[in-house]
């Protein structure tokens, strides 16, 4: 997994150094590019995209049962389904801050979002460069932890650094790795995991787009807590199509995980797009200026 990572991190510089171009003679700012992405929202991934200073953003992240057959009118109407209502407002440019509320394991979770480099039309800064992270709350019972139950059982954390390129006015391609953490897990599931993501998109009208993600946790002998693995969290892979009108960005998509929460996949997604373990969703965004 190692060299995936690796390798991926390589192919960009390679790419990134055939975009380059050399501008010496230019004395006026070299500006970001122009919408790498359409949304800081890619399915179950974030992008480096954060809106305009005192941009309020609503996200609405909804995830069906899993398509199994017509009785439930394919995973629509499925009890099993999760909603995720998010709320992200940018305090400062290239700082965001969110909070949001998933039905899933109840959480509340407590994000912030900052793009450190953003990629530039003159190649001088040929990538973006974005932090995120998050703080979750679990919302279950409390015997859910049995009689050592503290607060403390409750928390569990996400966090990645993101590196993403817009190669052309029509493809655009991020890869990411994160940490997640939970205080309080099950026996025999890791406390820590590392994964590694790559989404992209590709425009084919002024709105419309193809768009994926992949999201893989690692196993990683040196930091898992088991001697072996077992039952380890399955990959995500998710692909839909994107519709965007500028304050409003509608995805619709198939995806892998029933969760939405990021470490919630991560670490706990046991369905295998491979065996048929997929489930429609959307997500949809909206801004507003203030």
């Amino acid at each position: 997994m190692k060299k995936i990572i690796l390798s991926t991190l390589i192919v960009f510089s390679l790419l990134s150094s055939v975009f380059c171009q050399e501008d010496a003679d230019a004395k006026k700012a070299d500006k970001p590019v122009r919408s790498p992405w359409s949304s800081g929202t890619l399915i179950d991934q974030q992008t480096s995209y954060i809106p305009e200073i005192h941009s309020f953003e609503s996200v609405i992240s909804h995830r069906f049962g899993n398509i199994n057959d017509i009785s439930d009118l394919y995973g629509i109407y499925s009890p099993g389904a999760n909603l995720r209502l998010g709320f992200n407002y940018v305090i400062l440019k290239n700082i965001q801050i969110g909070y949001g509320l998933t039905k899933g394991n109840m959480y509340n979770d407590f994000n912030a979002k900052w793009t450190l480099f953003e990629q530039t039309r003159k190649n001088k800064m040929p990538i973006s460069v974005t932090l995120f992270a998050n703080i979750a709350i679990s919302g279950n019972a409390d015997k859910v932890y049995g009689l050592s139950y503290a607060f403390e059982n409750r928390l569990s954390s996400f966090s990645e650094l993101l590196i993403g390129r817009k190669f052309s006015d029509a493809f655009s391609l991020q890869t990411a790795v994160s940490f997640t953490h939970y205080n309080n897990v099950a026996v025999g599931v890791d406390h820590d995991k590392m994964a590694w993501h790559i989404g992209g998109r590709l425009k084919f009208s002024s709105q419309s787009s193809l768009i994926f993600n992949y999201d893989l946790p690692l196993n990683i002998k040196n930091l898992s807590e088991q001697r072996e693995f077992t039952n380890t969290p399955k990959a995500n892979l998710s692909i839909g199509y994107e519709v965007s009108t500028g304050t409003h960005a509608f995805q619709f998509f198939v995806a892998t995980a029933k969760g939405i929460v990021p470490q919630d996949i991560v670490l706990y997604n046991q369905n295998d797009w491979k065996n048929g373990g997929l489930a429609f969703g959307f997500v949809i965004t909206r801004l507003w200026g203030f």
